[in-house]
């Protein structure tokens, strides 16, 4: 155990600045892996529903973050007026709302 510590401190001094640079390149590598495979899709998700609930119009169907199915009856600034049935409508921020998967795209 005495020899190896003594050798291990004979070490060259200009290995050291090789061994930061090999040190640094791995948590380079796994930023990079979580930019592309975390960061960028779902920077890519908030942008395309914000490109859906501003292209919200009367009488798209929508599903509410609650789970409340409905169909736009008017549309604000920040806020829809959603037909739920019947005469009952409610009034639910955009950021509330998600695409309805069985809306037809036409």
């Amino acid at each position: 155990m005495n020899n190896l510590s003594f050798i291990l401190l004979q070490a060259q001094p200009g290995a050291g600045q090789s061994n930061a640079l090999v040190t640094f390149i791995p948590l380079l590598l796994v930023f990079v892996i979580f930019y592309f495979f975390m960061i960028r899709p779902q920077m890519k998700k908030q942008k395309e529903l914000s490109n859906y609930r501003n292209s919200l119009k009367k009488g798209d169907k929508v599903i509410t973050t609650g789970g409340i199915y409905g169909r736009i009856f008017e549309v604000k600034d920040n806020f829809v007026m959603l037909e739920v049935g019947g005469d009952l409508k409610l009034k639910v921020d955009k950021s509330a709302l998600i695409q309805d998967p069985t809306a037809d795209k036409a």
